[in-house]
């Protein structure tokens, strides 16, 4: 808890603590101002941290309490909060995109777009697992999106619009446990306790690039001893971060091994030629050197062209490989000569948009005791810190999620989601889940029913009903009951679109229409089929005239004559659409029959000469049995037609119409009782006699037939030049 004091006077205390110091800031907020009322630097004695990393606690924490000391005698209150900023050098970011197809129709709400963007980052976080090496764990500190898109076009908000494939593009970032639990325990070390943890390129940011300017596409790069971090931002927000482990002390062991000097030395070295022409340093050997800043320009030239080129690697890279509109640098390693006219000639836009950031942001700030304090771009992140506090107030905190306890890094919008996230619960397991997908085919292409949704998992937060979405706070009670799947998609043969079309056909005289029928896996199925995975169903574009039959309510019996399209058929004979089928009984055949044949106007027998029904019956195979009924096996063929010896012969009863589809026009055929493919060209209008290409083109029921080919009734054919 804070104490009395600090309490009471409402200040804020922030630690910049870096790699080669510790600076210490004491202020206060008021009317959007803050208000500086001490500052204190210390550096490290010895290098306790390498590249923003806390190598020795011990002696981090002592270096802490001795700037905390110094301020509390400064301004006479007894400090015991800090705000502290972790270092972008441990920062892990992680940038994806995850796709989600949508059934047709649906429209997109906030918890379709909260879903999107959370698989997303569980697919970042997975990402960066197989990718982290370390046996460090990570927090997830905030995601940013980058673009949605709607069926591959990029889109600003896809909340109302009717859902095709949806896109997510984001940038997840990462905190290692350790590197959190050091700068812990080095301010416990020195009795602090961390009110606000916030990121250095963050608290850098807030100090040098206001709001109002993030609508622009910027870049801001903090030069600090170890590392260079770096946020990038555009339509009003931070989208991404990056760190390179280049930064200041590179160029200090550049200047040590030319002096011959040590480390610290060095460094002092680098930051008095900032200021004056040349330097006096004293050597290992304990002799006297005087090295101009021209020489030492000269010496680092090739590591601050470095330092610019990887900084302008990493901001393209994090931009979507484009430059941004301008760069800011602060820290005291983007002070070296000749680094932010190298980052203008690498992104290749002009010097003037890449600059030092100091006094010019710090408007808003108010120093209440100079004492030479110089407003330059060291202090920005410092500063920065503090004012974080009022903007962000971030903290770890701890919750219990289904049992467990787990810590989350609190940016001041957790969401039970975010827990959730934390904590590896499945996605799934939070939103409704639908059943397994029916897959089958019809007529030999793919179908598939979808499941039906399930219930949403059962959230509750403190005992009480919530849902992803509801907010928490430091000790609160999570628990989830995983969502659950809906059942499995299902179908019935009556529910297939082609099953439920019907056809009509002619039935002794009259036009009836006819259902469908179908097969599944080669056997014959009632509409009310229930279809299982992998079933082969096929619905059939005709129906026996047996079915037929039955839909007609007549009763088939083995003396009933079935005739289609005046040909003698059985119960199994297809029926297409708009065939004819005839029903008889064997009286009515003969009957029938016997007048037909007896009209025909091509049958050579004379009135006179007419044989007796004994004689006919004899040629037509009828027979009567015991109970007086007639029957007949079949109707004649042109071996047992009736003709007298002294008669010319009879042409052939049996003639009859075939009825085809010929380049998609109805075409019939007469006089024949056998038809071959060649006969097709006496009833169309095609000229062989004159080419119109290099061959013709003969195709039956999708094959190449032979020209004596048997041709039968709705046969499909197509015949052209090519």
């Amino acid at each position: 808890m804070a104490s009395l004091e600090q309490a009471d006077q409402k200040i804020v205390f922030g630690l910049d603590i870096g790699t080669r110091s510790v600076v210490g800031t004491v202020g206060y907020m008021n009317d959007n101002k803050f208000n500086v009322i001490a500052q204190a630097v210390e550096t490290h004695q010895t290098r306790a941290m390498l590249d923003g990393q806390i190598h020795d606690i011990g002696k981090v924490g002592a270096t802490v309490r001795v700037v905390k000391e110094k301020l509390e005698q400064m301004t006479d209150i007894h400090l015991t909060d800090v705000c502290i900023a972790a270092a972008g050098r441990v920062l892990r970011t992680v940038r994806i995109s995850y796709d989600y197809e949508y059934p047709e129709g649906h429209t997109i709400t906030d918890e379709d777009i909260y879903n999107l963007d959370s698989s997303a980052v569980e697919k970042a976080y997975a990402e960066f697992l197989e990718k982290n090496t370390s046996n460090l764990k990570f927090y997830l500190v905030g995601y940013s999106v980058m673009h949605y898109y709607l069926d591959g076009y990029q889109i600003a908000n896809l909340e109302g619009h009717k859902a095709g494939q949806v896109s997510v593009e984001l940038i997840a970032t990462f905190l290692p446990d350790d590197c959190v639990d050091g700068l812990y325990k080095a301010c416990e070390r020195a009795d602090l306790n961390v009110a606000n943890l916030t990121l250095e390129p963050i608290a850098a940011m807030m100090v040098a690039i206001p709001d109002r300017f993030r609508m622009l596409n910027l870049a801001l790069v903090d030069v600090g001893a170890g590392t260079s971090d770096i946020c990038v931002t555009d339509n009003g927000s931070i989208t991404a971060y990056g760190m390179l482990p280049i930064a200041g002390d590179d160029i200090t062991e550049i200047i040590a091994q030319h002096c011959l000097v040590d480390f610290n030395s060095a460094d002092e070295i680098k930051i008095k030629a900032s200021h004056s022409d040349q330097v006096e340093y004293t050597d290992i050997m304990g002799l006297q050197k005087i090295i101009t800043a021209e020489e030492i320009s000269r010496i680092i030239k090739p590591k601050v062209d470095e330092m610019a080129q990887r900084a302008t690697d990493e901001i393209m890279k994090l931009n979507g490989d484009k430059a941004v509109s301008a760069v800011f640098v602060v820290g005291g390693g983007g002070c070296v000569p000749g680094y932010t006219q190298a980052i203008a000639k690498d992104m290749n836009i002009p010097e003037e948009r890449v600059a030092l950031r100091g006094e010019e942001v710090m408007k808003n700030i108010t120093f209440l005791n100079n004492d030479g304090i110089e407003r330059d771009s060291l202090l920005v992140t410092p500063l920065g810190i503090c004012i974080s506090y009022y903007e962000e107030a971030n903290n770890f905190i701890f919750v219990s999620f289904n049992g467990t306890q787990t810590k989350l890094y609190d940016n001041g919008k957790l969401q039970i989601v975010d827990a959730a996230m934390q904590m590896a619960f499945p996605n799934e397991d939070l939103f409704p889940k639908r059943g397994e997908e029916l897959k089958f085919t019809v007529n030999g292409k793919e179908r598939t029913s979808r499941g039906e949704p399930g219930e949403a998992a059962v959230i509750k937060l403190n005992g009480k009903p919530a849902d992803i979405h509801s907010k928490i706070h430091a000790n609160d009670i999570i628990n989830v009951t995983p969502s659950t799947a809906g059942a499995p998609g299902k179908a019935t043969i009556e529910s297939i679109p082609e099953f439920k079309t019907k056809f009509n056909v002619n039935v002794n005289g009259k036009n009836v229409e006819a259902s469908r029928y179908a097969t599944v896996n080669g056997e014959a199925q009632t509409g009310f089929y229930n279809i299982k995975p992998g079933d082969e169903v096929k619905v059939l574009d005709y129906n026996t005239a047996a079915q037929i039959a039955e839909l007609m309510d007549i009763e088939l019996t083995e003396d009933t004559v079935i005739i289609v399209n005046n040909e003698r058929g059985d119960a199994g004979t297809p029926v297409y659409e708009n065939f004819k089928v005839e029903f008889k009984d064997p009286e009515e055949a003969i009957m029938d029959y016997y007048k037909d044949f007896q009209t025909a106007d091509e049958v050579a027998i004379s009135q006179e000469n007419e044989e007796s029904y004994e004689d006919l019956d004899e040629s037509l195979k009828i027979k009567t049995n015991e109970a007086g009924q007639v029957t007949f096996d079949e109707l004649p063929d042109e071996d047992n037609v009736y003709e007298k010896e002294e008669q010319e012969p009879v042409k052939n009863i049996l003639a009859h119409d075939l009825h085809l589809i010929v380049n998609n026009d109805a075409v019939t055929l007469h006089g024949k009782a056998n038809y071959v493919f060649v006969d097709i060209f006496d009833a169309i209008d095609f000229d062989l006699s004159k080419p119109e290409g290099r061959s013709i083109v003969t195709i039956l029921n999708g094959a190449t037939p032979d020209y004596m080919e048997p041709i039968h009734e709705g046969d499909k054919i197509e015949v052209y030049w090519k």
